[in-house]
This record gives structure tokens, sequence and C-alpha cells, in this order.
């Protein structure tokens, strides 16, 4: 089998201190590859900065003129983590026969891209990256995430257990995913929906190298919901259920009330109405909050405005070259 070529798509957002310091790591384990004839020596690094505010791009620019194994894109402005992975990965899918996508924080083992890599050499189109633990965690996000996994199954969604954004993804497979264009994404749901051979590879997430995490409790919340509503309608039957549960005890109230005037039993029920109305009236406004959300999404698909701009490159545009195993030519910088 000859040696693939490997893209590593890393999405980088304000990252000018941890940039540095897992640069280097990355280009290390890149060459390690490389060395023991796993990937092809054309293989390289991809950063995908998004919208950052810091010196963030000049840094990977810097990187690009520096190793000709570094390479890097800018969008137009910040459109999110979800909308930079799938950037630098449709960047290059025409140019070269795996990516592997990472943060760039090096809280994920560097080291499993060589596993990942030996299963694609066994056959598996995709591979998981999955953490084999959350100690690294505070309980509370151990388990919200624990329990956010589950509540994705129990939707419909089919996810990997305790798999983010770290995944080996063959130029195959990419060239069909960009057949899916949906606006409103979530990856981690969305590969699997490919099909293809696939498996998982586990190992140990770390504490963050340098710099603060970007991504906030309201960020993961948002996250949570696009990744429902996003591949499920599950909330919309559940919705419907409600609603006919909710009209039966209606019903059944009125047969009662009926009942209760006509034998001459009725009390006052101050109490109970307020309890009623309460109630009824969170169920309406919960119902229609969620219904809400999908026809947002609706709207926004229907724009189907573009999910990334790119408007910079660390290297000369042409047009991407048809097939997986052709090289693409970049000034020689060492």
């Amino acid at each position: 089998m000859k040696k693939p070529i490997l893209w590593i798509v890393i999405p980088c957002y304000n990252e000018q201190d941890v940039l540095p310091v897992t640069a280097p790591l990355f280009l290390d384990e890149l060459q390690l590859l490389i060395d023991s004839e796993k990937i092809d020596e054309e293989s390289r690094i991809l950063f995908v900065n998004d919208g950052s505010k810091d010196r963030t791009w000049q840094i990977i620019s810097d990187l690009s003129k520096k190793d000709r194994h570094f390479l890097g894109i800018a969008q137009s402005r910040n459109r999110g983590h979800q909308n930079a992975v799938l950037a630098g990965l449709m960047e290059a899918k025409g140019r070269c026969d795996i990516t592997i996508s990472i943060d760039c924080d090096g809280q994920d083992d560097i080291s499993a891209m060589g596993k990942m890599v030996e299963e694609y050499r066994k056959g598996c189109e995709i591979v998981y990256g999955v953490r084999s633990s959350r100690e690294t965690d505070t309980w509370f996000k151990r388990t919200t995430a624990q329990e956010y996994y589950r509540f994705l199954n129990r939707m419909g969604v089919e996810v990997v257990y305790n798999h983010a954004d770290y995944r080996l993804v063959s130029s195959r497979v990419l060239q069909h995913f960009a057949d899916y264009h949906e606006v409103n994404i979530f990856l981690r749901g969305m590969f699997p929906l490919v099909g293809f051979k696939s498996t998982s590879v586990y190992y140990e997430r770390h504490g963050r190298i340098a710099g603060q995490s970007h991504y906030p409790l309201r960020k993961m919340l948002a996250l949570a919901i696009d990744g429902i509503t996003s591949l499920s309608i599950k909330p919309i039957s559940l919705i419907a259920g409600t609603g006919a549960i909710v009209s039966l005890l209606g019903f059944l109230g009125i047969l009662w009330a009926i009942a209760m005037a006509i034998t001459g039993n009725t009390v006052a029920g101050w109490a109970s109405i307020v309890c009623i109305v309460c109630f009824l009236g969170g169920i309406q406004l919960l119902s229609l909050g969620i219904i809400g959300e999908y026809v947002g999404k609706t709207y926004m698909e229907a724009k189907h405005r573009p999910r990334y701009i790119i408007s910079e490159r660390t290297w000369e545009e042409e047009s991407p070259r048809p097939g997986c195993s052709q090289k693409f030519d970049f000034p020689d910088t060492n």
C-alpha cells in the first residue's frame, strides 16, 4: 500500500498564547510519521484562523514561512469552531488522501495520530478519537457531558460516545460529505451519517497547555442545542405526544367539572386553577420555543448562505487537483 498524504486540520481562534507551544509538537509528530514511512513526505499541517482578534494569523503566517509543512487559511470573520473545521476539511479534501482534525490547545493526545493512520491502512475510512476517561474534567462538566451523549442517542442522533472533533477522515469520505449542504452543522453527528467502515482509537485527554478556553458554558449549551435540532426531529414528536396527553387530561377534567356541577359538589378552587394555568402556560411556551428553534434553522437553511469564506491563504491559490493521490505544489521555504 502506498504511503498516504496526510493533512492535519487545526482550527484556531485567539490562540496566540498556545500556538507557539503546540505547533512544534504537531510538526514533530508529522515528521515522526513521515520518518516511520506511515505517511508521504508531502503531508501538511493546515491551520484555520477563525477570525481571531489577536496575533494568531501573524503566527500562522510566520510558521508557514519557516517550514513548508505549515500552511494556513484565514476566514473572513469568526464563524465558529464547526465551520472552521469544515473549511479546513473542504480545503484539504482534493489535495490529500486523509485528514486528521484536532484542536490546537494540546489537550488531545497527538501521539494517537499514529494509531489512526494504522487503522486507515487496515481499511477504515473514518477513525474516531475517543477519550478513555474524563478525569481531567470538573464534576459538573463530566456529568453533563455524559448525560448529553446519552440524551443525543435517545433523541435519535447517532454519535460516538466521548468523541468530539478529533478524527481521521479519508478523502473518499470527504468527497461524499461535500454533498451535505446544511448551514447548521454538527460534525460529530454528521460523519456517522455518511457511512463507510469506521473504528475508534482511545486516548487520555490532558489539560490545556497554555491560554484560556474559548468554549464557555454558553457556547457549550449552544452546541448541544444545535446537535439535537440539526439532526433530529424527535423533540417535535415529543411535543405532539405531550400535547395529546395534556389534551386528554383536559378533556377528563372537563368531564369531571361537569359531573361536579351537576351533583352540586363544586367548591372554590383558586389554587388548583392557578396551578393548572401555570402548568399549561409553561408547556405552551416551552413547545413554542422548541418549534421556534426549528423554524429559525429552517429559515437559515432556506437562505443557503455560505458556511465559510476564505479571505487569505499562506500559499498562492490554485484549483484543487482531482483524485486523492496527486501531490500539491507549494514553494519550498526550508
